[in-house]
């Protein structure tokens, strides 16, 4: 089939090819959405509540920074089949039936991180968990949003609230477990409680959320693995390659700069490292609004503006690298999560477009995994910092989002038709 041909019409729209999912009795209108949006804040707040944290167990199992960082490589890989698995599961038996299970093993991920305080192997346990959780719950939980959205006549909001749902997730966790730590008694505990409460809160929202999707029993779920999608032109040559700048953009401003600057923090490192995450999450989210106003198909804009403030980050990222200035450093992240925050609209947006319905959560799955690839970047970029100035390394980073920018932009300029002739949005 032609590229892009196939935009997504409301997932509660009977069709006669559905395929592996059929619609669930109509949802009532009105926010609904809402309390599917809970369970996706819980699962992120527990992703990124052990940001903040990073410099105590830095200091508490005498690691390295390079080791640090690479608490995130098992985070991403759970996330990968959590996500590839967790989509198509929810695509063919229905979201709820995914998100109470994911809410679960979001717990049990926060809970291996409690036991592992003293030791890096539960540490390490506790963040391949919270990968797996995150990969199912972001991929079901943002089609759910996406279709109680439609269903309430908001389709065009699905990629906006997702990612709302998500900033909010990953800069309230970090913000209220930074403080517990800085403060509180006992912070490798005390530091995880309010994510197991706000997880209860979210299960209890999920009894109530009206469900989408019912299961076809006739269907294969292979059927659902296979999303033919991912062939399309514009999702190879425009999305993929976007891909990894969404959370490229939050790895080096939460998970590389701080420690950069952390021998010039005084009195509250934890607070500082929470509060840089709080920002890049914070400005992820204020900028969608802009995001919606700078989106105007059938012209790349969006995209084109998004990866050029990821360069624009990039560039402050290496100047507080260089003056080891932790004022730098804050304002990087709140260049860095406008780039995260448009680079993710952007993406979803041309996600949902492609996706035809009995695929959307399988095709966001795939987006999101490599998203989240992005992710391990601060890992590389320590490595390589330890025989190359850091400024340099990141300089080198922005050159990289400067390419992707003049790639990406360029395909996305090539317009496409349906075949009644209309032209597809970019």
């Amino acid at each position: 089939m032609n590229e892009n041909t196939r935009i997504a019409t409301s997932p509660v729209t009977p069709r006669a090819e559905r395929g592996p999912a059929v619609p669930a009795a109509a949802p009532r209108p009105g926010r609904a959405w809402l309390r599917a949006a809970v369970p996706v804040v819980a699962i992120g707040w527990g992703a990124q509540q052990f940001t903040p944290l990073l410099l105590l167990y830095q200091a508490r199992l005498h690691l390295s920074a390079t080791t640090v960082q690479a608490t995130f490589v098992p985070y991403v890989i759970g996330l990968i089949p959590g996500l590839m698995f967790g989509g198509p599961c929810s695509d063919r038996f229905g979201r709820r039936k995914v998100m109470l299970p994911t809410v679960v093993l979001s717990v049990l991920g926060t809970v291996l991180l409690i036991v592992g305080a003293n030791g890096l192997g539960f540490t390490l346990a506790g963040r391949l968990v919270s990968g797996m959780a995150s990969g199912a719950g972001f991929s079901c939980g943002g089609a759910w949003i996406k279709e109680l959205s439609a269903s309430s006549g908001d389709t065009d909001h699905g990629p906006r609230r997702l990612t709302v749902s998500m900033g909010i997730g990953f800069g309230l966790g970090p913000l209220v477990a930074g403080v517990l730590a800085q403060w509180a008694p006992d912070p490798t505990l005390i530091a995880y409680l309010p994510h197991l409460l706000i997880c209860a809160a979210a299960f209890a929202c999920l009894l109530t959320v009206p469900e989408t999707l019912t299961p076809s029993p006739g269907t294969s779920f292979l059927r659902n693995l296979r999303i033919h999608e991912v062939r399309e032109r514009r999702f190879v040559t425009v999305v993929l390659p976007l891909a990894p700048w969404v959370f490229i953009a939050v790895a080096v401003a939460v998970g590389y700069l701080p420690g950069l600057v952390a021998h010039q923090i005084s009195g509250d490192p934890l607070m500082f490292s929470a509060l840089v995450v709080v920002a890049n999450a914070g400005a992820g989210i204020f900028v969608q609004p802009l995001a919606r106003r700078l989106h105007t198909p059938p012209t790349p804009r969006l995209l084109g503006w998004a990866l050029a403030i990821v360069v624009g980050g990039m560039l402050v990222a290496a100047l507080a690298a260089w003056l080891h200035q932790p004022a730098l450093v804050l304002v990087a992240s709140l260049v860095l999560g406008a780039g995260y925050g448009c680079c993710q609209f952007y993406g979803l947006t041309q996600v949902q477009q492609l996706a035809s319905p009995e695929h959307l959560a399988g095709l966001t799955a795939t987006y999101q995994a490599v998203t989240y690839v992005g992710m391990m970047a601060s890992y590389p970029l320590a490595a390589i910092g330890s025989v190359v100035p850091a400024p340099a390394v990141l300089l080198g980073v922005a050159v990289l989002a400067a390419l992707t920018l003049a790639w990406t932009t360029r395909a996305a300029a090539v317009r496409t038709t349906s075949p009644s002739g209309a032209s597809l949005p970019a």
